[in-house]
């Protein structure tokens, strides 16, 4: 009766080896390469992935698109166009070996603005009050710093070979936006009172759009392994 117990911590401990080859053998598994297509808040593009091991992931992807939105400072309507452009590097950290991934990194960012009104009655620009004629439209574009670092968590299906899907969320840290360039082209468009209402106009565009300094992050890729 007192060899069973003997039996198996023998067979436990000729196991261990066998076990601890197995797991060595995943963990020195040739690197993957990985060609995607990603789609979200950064725009639509190609991702490369290389990983040199289970645990490690470097991606490099670019996103472009072009997008409308519209917003109000005082009455006046602004129409801003929105032209996603950003490349850059990713650091991916798999803490246990597939899945779950935690990610760093840095984008040039290359996104723009353009802003453009053209008010169909009498409006406030600054603390005034003027015409659609004197106004005519009004333009500038909204500009971001050049380098942004990106942090999200992800989910990544992991496989050696064949189709794979990944989702990622998370922020990228893109400075203040900015204004710098508001002008109008109207019959005051070069009147000294209407400029210094035209420079507090973009104070107060600059001030609506403070709340952008930090970007969301939602990509979804879907690619396959080689």
């Amino acid at each position: 009766m007192k060899l069973a117990p003997l039996a198996a911590a023998v067979a436990f401990a000729l196991a261990l080896p066998a076990a601890a080859q197995a797991q060595s053998a995943e963990d020195k598994a040739p690197p993957r390469i990985e060609a995607a297509l990603t789609l979200g808040s950064l725009g639509a593009g190609p991702e490369f992935t290389f990983r040199p091991s289970p645990y490690l992931g470097l991606r490099a992807s670019a996103g472009f698109l072009s997008v409308n939105h519209t917003f109000g400072v005082n009455d006046i309507d602004y129409r801003g166009g929105l032209r996603l452009a950003s490349y850059g590097g990713t650091i991916d950290l798999y803490p246990f070996r597939k899945g779950l991934r935690l990610s760093a990194g840095l984008r040039v960012n290359r996104n723009k603005v353009r802003l453009t009104a053209t008010p169909n009655g009498p409006v406030s620009v600054g603390q005034l009050t003027f015409t659609p004629d004197q106004i005519g439209t009004l333009s500038g574009t909204v500009t971001v710093a050049d380098l942004a670092p990106t942090f999200t968590l992800g989910y990544h299906t992991g496989k050696a070979r064949g189709l794979t899907f990944a989702i990622d969320g998370g922020v990228m840290l893109q400075g203040t936006p900015r204004v710098n360039d508001l002008t109008a082209n109207g019959t005051l468009a070069t009147d000294p009172t209407f400029q210094a209402q035209l420079a507090d106009e973009q104070t107060q565009v600059n001030a609506k759009i403070d709340q952008y300094k930090v970007y969301p992050i939602l990509q979804v890729s879907i690619g396959y392994g080689f």
